[in-house]
């Protein structure tokens, strides 16, 4: 890695200080708390369940992780807290007053309805809270702590819903462990995968619902709930959709089967979304759109899997896996897609532990100084390439195309040629090489053997539309048909009227998180007409 490169990375895992201004101060005084500390005394502790917004007058606090060490401290017209003080989830790390303080305490919902209301404040908060977010989620030792071997497939499945829900967690593989733990003082094998929660609760194999409602990630949904606008699928479509409905009065609710974000939320690196000319991960522009959303007041529950569609002449009914329905005026399917898999015999062996279909940090960690593969052709697996190179991988793109300006941008391109990352078309792996889910190599359809000890694979999606039936048309592929395709007035709208269709799970869509983002927009103003239309029906009570 260059220095360059070391000063970036320092750079994100310290982001510029944010302070408020004394006229922010003395609003956030005039709806807040004011109250003395002294050196010492804790703000909130890891683990509490809720925690006041704090806003620092006089003093310094300390933010602490669970061993004591010391992340960052808050000084004069600083302020106290990160995403998990708008989402509800348990604190993760404990706040210490270093010098006696005189602050301004605002509870949640208190601190929401004056975002909401002053776009200055909202701005600096925000970001703030998100650039803390991303700050935790580089740190060990920080949220949950999850105890598994690595060939448990529970053990991947908790990493994977703790990567798809932006929680900072560590994980532990006993098997591999060589810190010189006493081996008496951890579970045995058959008693995980363990996830031990900040405060000290411990989970035996959580589901990742009874995971989520442990941590108060999202909310618990009524067994039947009623909304204007039901939003099914937490990628930039729903969450597009959601930051338009909430703040344009509807009672407006997301559900997410994995995590929010969707798979924009896995790119490591969106270089051509607009107004962001030095690009933006997907994490980060997913982290922010969802607490943008949450300050509106939409709802963001997860993980909730909708199992039924049910149309209605006034109201459509989706039904839940574990029961819970939710009646709503409009719905809006924004499911987005799974990713493809390669048709390998033996793939399931690999995945989680060689075989991986995102590139987060730390992948890049284990892929340090090893031959990689990155399979695909579109600009996700050119992004994935680049982040893996850059983290000091030596990295190999497989493509199936005869020219991979068909399928990614120039400037993906140019990176790749940058930073040595080796390109081979026409090549498709048939099987894989190795033995206890420890990759060697791979071969390819031509005969040829290809060391590597990582594969990332990036071969697009299907889209995840099983659980429609036959309710509403699909084309040959599953995607949702909308408009005239699907015979329907509205250019969103499915063959069911008030339901509609944005994002990937869209046939004929244009796969860019900026069109997903448009498209879902767009539906809260097809929405606003159906819900007019309802209101003027003879009898009918809103």
């Amino acid at each position: 890695m260059t220095s360059r490169d070391d000063d970036r990375l320092a750079q994100v895992a310290v982001p510029a200080a944010r302070v408020l201004s004394s006229t922010q101060l003395e609003l956030l005084a005039e709806h807040g708390e004011e109250l003395n500390a002294g050196a010492g005394e804790k703000l909130y502790e890891i683990g509490d369940a809720t925690y006041p917004f704090i806003a620092i007058i006089e003093g310094e606090a300390a933010i602490l992780d669970g061993a004591g060490n010391e992340i960052v401290r808050h000084g004069a017209s600083g302020f106290l807290g990160e995403v998990n003080l708008l989402s509800g989830q348990a604190v993760f790390v404990t706040a210490v007053v270093t010098q006696p303080m005189r602050y301004i305490a605002l509870p949640r919902e208190t601190l929401r309805a004056l975002l909401f209301d002053d776009p200055s404040l909202s701005d600096l908060i925000l970001g703030a809270l998100v650039e803390r977010r991303e700050l935790l989620q580089q740190r060990q030792g920080i949220g949950p702590e999850i105890i598994g071997p690595r060939d448990s497939p529970d053990t991947r499945r908790l990493l994977e819903f703790a990567r798809a829900q932006r929680l900072p967690h560590t994980w532990i593989d006993p098997t591999e462990t060589t810190d010189g733990a006493d081996p008496a003082m951890e579970p045995s094998v058959s008693a995980m995968p363990l996830v031990r929660l900040p405060g000290g609760v411990e989970l035996l194999n959580p589901s990742n619902g009874e995971l989520s409602r442990t941590l108060g990630i999202g909310l618990e949904l009524a067994r039947r709930e009623e909304v204007d606008l039901l939003i099914v699928g937490g990628g930039p479509a729903g969450l597009g959709a959601a930051v338009y409905g909430a703040s344009e009065g509807l009672d407006t609710l997301i559900l997410e089967g994995s995590g929010i974000g969707g798979q924009a939320g896995t790119s490591r690196r969106i270089e051509n979304y607009l107004g962001f000319p030095a690009g933006i991960s997907g994490s980060e522009l997913t982290s922010r759109a969802a607490t943008q959303a949450r300050k509106f007041g939409a709802r963001l529950a997860s993980p909730y899997r909708a199992q039924e569609l049910r149309p209605g002449a006034e109201r459509h009914l989706v039904r839940l896996e574990d029961g819970h329905e939710i009646a709503a005026r409009a719905v809006l399917l924004a499911m987005g897609a799974e990713y493809r898999r390669l048709p390998v015999v033996g793939l399931q062996a690999y995945e989680g532990l060689s075989v991986f279909y995102a590139a987060g940090p730390s992948e890049g960690q284990l892929c340090t100084a090893q031959r990689v593969a990155v399979v695909g052709g579109g600009n996700s697996a050119g992004q994935a390439a680049v982040w893996l190179a850059r983290g000091g991988a030596l990295v190999t793109l497989l493509h199936r195309r005869g020219n991979l300006s068909e399928t990614m941008s120039q400037y993906l391109i140019d990176e790749l040629d940058r930073y040595g990352v080796a390109v081979r078309d026409r090549s498709e792996i048939t099987s894989l090489q190795g033995e206890h889910g420890r990759l060697r190599a791979v071969a390819l359809a031509d005969g040829e053997q290809l060391p590597f000890s990582f594969v990332f694979l990036f071969l697009g999606a299907r889209p995840c539309t099983e659980w429609l039936g036959g309710v509403l048309a699909r084309d040959a592929d599953g995607f949702i048909l909308t408009g005239a395709d699907a015979s329907a007035e509205g250019l969103l709208e499915t063959s069911v009227p008030g339901v509609y269709a944005a994002g990937d799970v869209r046939a004929g869509s244009i796969k860019r998180c900026a069109t997903a983002v448009g498209e879902g927009a767009a539906v809260v103003q097809f929405a606003h007409e159906r819900l007019a239309r309802l209101a003027a029906r003879p009898g009918v009570v809103s």
